[in-house]
């Protein structure tokens, strides 16, 4: 068969990464595949620099949009990032008839119903397993692993960057400034840490992982947003002392009245497997009514790990191309007129367990106080500790049990306007996962 043309847009880490893995396992991916692989054209910022590495047979050239509209290419791939003129030229591939195959989370958590209408309407595919936790084949494995299952919930440590920073915090007792510096020496951190540190890309992947476990639409605007750049150093020993640990973690849960969607940092179990994840790796839980919880781990993000996820979508293009689009595995697992817009939650709706620390006076009665406001909200304290801070002052941390959100913010209202608290009351939520 004709090798399959590949139209790559960026030559940067992850670009420059697939064009190694293609070069350098080329008969093993042929042999998978079926044909050849071949990038013939790329579109890049610095042309002299590009052809140094690719060669003479490569077409080079800075015009994205040209390789989009290219009858010579049948599959576009996407590395540029950004999440306007990648968006642009995806559309123009698609409308081209051509295949595409995308890291960019940004790009589908915010154009993702787009572009896979487009698709969808075209009879191309979209490929994206590089989007999400990296080399991790997550994508696969929910959209055709999991297919027997009806997903229950998914939590994710699915951003390297926090959860190196979260894991030195706890290792050696720094402060979150310290160590987000070390990290950017270290390469973990970008120069503007911005997106990792305060949540916005693991909302990202979070939004395609809960569209592809739940069969509904790409929703990231729905997606309560926090990060790590407040938690103190600590409250990380305190959760260590409780028998937890803190991550940056994504969740998605179904319920009966709709689906939670968030990104915030929680205390985990120290015998679950996911507090076990340390540095700059990814991991994932699914939980399955039939198979129950399995786990994915691996590197979520780097040039050789992406690369692989790339070349994987590339594989199975090859593979299916040809094939009638009905027969293919649809790209949010679901068929399309499948796809339900369930409610996404608010976050006062949310039901979980949580951490509380506050600075009070250290005089009898405050105990008490603090408890009375807590039970007039129905919320049940499940274990707590003091500990003195100054001469006359302590914090108190509690372990609540199992309580809405927007009963617990009411209580924390309450408990914050108490002339013996001093300084703003500490939320966390715990979640209780295995």
């Amino acid at each position: 068969m004709k090798p399959l043309r590949v139209g790559l847009l960026g030559l940067g880490v992850v670009g420059g990464g697939v064009w190694m893995v293609l070069s350098q396992n080329a008969e093993e991916i042929s042999r998978r595949a079926g044909r050849r692989i071949a990038v013939t054209a790329v579109a890049v910022r610095d042309v002299a620099k590009a052809r140094t590495l690719l060669g003479a047979d490569v077409h080079v050239t800075t015009d994205g949009m040209a390789l989009a509209r290219d009858p010579d290419i049948d599959i576009l791939v996407e590395l540029m990032g950004g999440d306007t003129v990648a968006r642009d030229c995806l559309l123009e591939a698609i409308a081209h008839g051509k295949h595409v195959v995308t890291a960019n989370k940004a790009l589908l958590a915010m154009h993702g119903n787009e572009i896979f209408a487009a698709a969808q309407a075209r009879g191309v595919m979209v490929a994206f397993e590089a989007a999400v936790a990296g080399g991790i084949p997550i994508i696969k494995a929910i959209r055709e692993g999991l297919t027997a299952n009806r997903i229950q919930w998914l939590a994710g440590i699915i951003n390297g960057t926090t959860n190196f920073i979260l894991s030195a915090m706890r290792q050696r007792g720094l402060p979150f400034q310290d160590v987000l510096a070390e990290a950017q020496r270290l390469g973990y951190a970008e120069a503007d840490p911005t997106f990792d540190i305060e949540g916005i890309d693991a909302a990202h992947k979070i939004t395609l992982l809960a569209s592809l476990a739940f069969g509904i639409p790409v929703q990231f605007d729905k997606v309560h947003i926090e990060g790590i750049a407040s938690l103190a150093s600590e409250d990380i020993l305190h959760a260590e002392r409780l028998g937890y640990r803190i991550k940056l973690l994504g969740m998605t849960r179904r319920r009966a009245e709709g689906v939670e969607l968030r990104v915030h940092p929680a205390l985990v179990p120290d015998t679950c497997l996911l507090a076990q994840v340390e540095g700059a790796m990814n991991a994932v839980l699914v939980r399955g009514d039939m198979v129950g919880t399995t786990m994915y781990y691996g590197q979520g993000a780097g040039a050789l790990p992406t690369a692989s996820a790339v070349v994987a979508d590339l594989v199975d293009v090859a593979r299916l191309h040809l094939a009638d689009p009905e027969h293919r595995v649809p790209h949010l697992a679901f068929q399309p007129e499948s796809v339900v817009d369930i409610p996404v939650l608010p976050m006062a709706e949310v039901r979980t367990s949580y951490y509380l620390r506050l600075r009070v006076d250290d005089r009898p009665g405050v105990l008490a106080d603090l408890a009375r406001v807590l039970a007039s909200m129905g919320i049940s304290v499940g274990s707590m500790f003091q500990q003195p801070h100054g001469e006359h002052q302590a914090d108190i941390i509690f372990l609540t049990h199992e309580a809405r959100e927007g009963d617990v913010d009411h209580a924390l209202e309450t408990i914050g306007g108490l002339p013996f608290v001093h300084s703003g009351v500490i939320r966390l939520r715990v979640e209780n996962i295995n």
